[in-house]
């Protein structure tokens, strides 16, 4: 749990700014990078979860869901990541999923300062 703290911490203070956002900063592209972040997270833990898997986009729910979203989302790759972390045997692999986990600490960071909240 501890591993993808950083990860949940900064993806739940983007998703509660999300929740918090005026209808008008939400559809200025808020919204958007708030759901193009939970696209990518949501692919990212099925291919960590299923490789080679066909990929499933997360639908659009709405501008006043995208915070929900969010938070689903990396809910969902910080499980997959600490299972497959738990299977992971050699070193490389273990390697391979501490990248993974930072790439994904700095989407939320990109999109947090892309969407201006």
């Amino acid at each position: 749990m501890r591993e993808t703290t950083e990860l949940t911490e900064a993806a739940g203070r983007f998703a509660d700014r999300l929740r918090a956002a005026p209808q008008s900063r939400l559809l200025r592209g808020a919204a958007a990078e708030g759901l193009s972040l939970a696209r990518e997270l949501a692919l990212r833990a099925q291919r960590l979860e299923a490789p080679g898997a066909a990929p499933r986009t997360m639908p659009d729910a709405g501008p006043f869901a995208v915070g929900d979203q969010v938070t689903v989302a990396v809910n969902d790759f910080a499980e997959a990541w600490r299972a497959a972390l738990a299977g992971a045997g050699p070193e490389a692999g273990r390697a391979a999923l501490q990248a993974e986990l930072a790439g994904a600490v700095s989407l939320v960071r990109e999109a947090e300062a892309r969407a201006g909240l």
